[in-house]
């Protein structure tokens, strides 16, 4: 009897130390497709290790010779699997399939919803079929979960509502300016999530990019990063004439831009509007600036507000996810439930078609004096008489009255019949 076994860790199960010791670089990755396809009992294989998660997708022969083979895999990092066995987390044919269509649609990730970890998936798939450790179980399992990770996308929001503040970022500054590809930033400081907004406003073909820092050599070298401009910080006030987005993220404990310089310029720009986002704590941007007329100003908490309240979007959208999820997994185990069942009545129908053809050809040794008319009347008759036979069980096997206990069923018929002794 075939399984699929998948046995893994994830943020939720293991910390980032034990992740780390855990996961396998793009170099090793390859090697230990190869080990792990050698293992007893593993007929395919299929490696996932990313930051978030070490999975171990197989197609097995025997479920828990398999897990056994897998665990000795693990250990052989130098690790006492025993001591983090705790921390993974094993599912079986069904509730693995579900386990990787729900990972494929950013369902099972650390940000519900998030695209990456499907771009992720088919270079570990690539991976598996240039090692040729993935076969026409495994192969039709992960395009299948592409296929629903696609659908998810396209007929859910899961990914439509930005649920980090560099995303949130973004995402309000295409509410302010409709598009953003010919617009100009300057980014004040040099935070992580300041950077990280940079790097996502930068992907809309901005105009321009301006960096005013602290320390002028790290504002060249950051300007050169973005392919931009770097300003002394005595520069803003001119600057602020000319910028449409303005991203503050510094160590500074005073502010560095006041109401009255935005008053003053909102009059140079003739009216234009300028978008300003505070990352700092404490601010960098006098609040009242949301007083100025065409001037729009968020800070760290207005982001938050606008996350939390996509999360609640996204855990909305998630729910109808789950449901595509489910269909993906109901038609997936169609497929595959009838390998075994196929399987069954090929062997059968072969044996029963062997001995027909051994009786008919002992019966035929004594009866000399038939014609090839004869002859192949006895054969029709025969190959008939085995087809009626089966019609009763295949019928039954392939029926809805199979599949209550399916394997049971499928046992018994080949115990009966020695099938495994083929």
């Amino acid at each position: 009897m075939r399984h699929i076994i998948l046995i893994g860790l994830n943020h939720n199960t293991a910390p980032v130390e034990l992740r780390e010791k855990i996961a396998f670089s793009d170099p090793e990755l390859k090697q230990a497709l190869l080990s792990l396809k050698k293992k007893q009992d593993i007929n395919e294989a299929f490696i996932l290790s990313t930051c978030n998660r070490v999975e171990i997708l197989a197609a097995v022969s025997d479920i828990q010779s398999a897990i056994k083979s897998i665990e000795e895999f693990f250990s052989e990092k130098n690790i006492d699997f025993n001591k983090i066995k705790k921390n993974f987390y094993t599912y079986s044919d069904e509730k693995a399939v579900k386990h990787v269509f729900m990972v494929s649609a950013g369902l099972d990730s650390m940000i519900l919803g998030e695209p990456q970890i499907l771009g992720q998936l088919k270079e570990a798939y690539r991976a598996a079929v240039e090692q040729k450790t993935s076969g026409p179980i495994l192969n039709r399992l992960i395009h299948k979960a592409f296929f629903t990770a696609k659908k998810i996308r396209t007929e859910t929001g899961i990914g439509s509502h930005a649920v980090s503040i560099s995303y949130a970022a973004v995402e309000l500054a295409k509410k302010i300016f409709g598009e953003i590809e010919d617009k100009t930033l300057l980014l004040i400081g040099a935070g992580e999530m300041a950077e990280l907004a940079v790097e996502h406003l930068k992907g809309n073909r901005l105009t321009d990019i301006y960096v005013a820092n602290r320390t002028f050599k790290n504002g060249v070298e950051l300007a050169k990063k973005f392919g931009g401009r770097a300003l002394k910080l005595q520069e803003i006030s001119g600057a602020l004439e000319i910028v449409d987005i303005v991203i503050a993220s510094t160590a500074a404990s005073q502010l560095i831009i006041s109401a009255k310089e935005v008053k003053n310029v909102i009059r140079l720009r003739r009216n234009r509007p300028i978008f300003f986002i505070d990352i700092a704590v404490p601010r960098n941007i006098d609040p009242d600036i949301n007083g100025v007329a065409n001037s729009y100003l968020y800070d760290i908490d207005d982001l938050r507000g606008v996350i939390e309240e996509n999360k609640d979007l996204r855990n909305k959208e998630a729910v109808k996810a789950e449901r595509i999820v489910e269909e993906a997994v109901i038609i997936f185990l169609k497929w595959y439930e009838s390998l075994d069942i196929n399987q069954v009545i090929s062997a059968l129908k072969s044996k029963l078609d062997g001995i027909g053809e051994a009786e008919l050809k002992k019966t035929l040794a004594s009866l000399k004096h038939l014609s090839e008319q004869d002859i192949k009347a006895l054969s029709v008759m025969t190959s008939s008489f085995v087809n009626k036979v089966l019609y009763d069980p295949i019928l039954f096997l392939k029926s809805a009255g199979c599949k209550e206990d399916k394997t049971a069923y499928l046992d018994f018929t080949k115990k009966i019949f020695h099938l495994d002794n083929k």
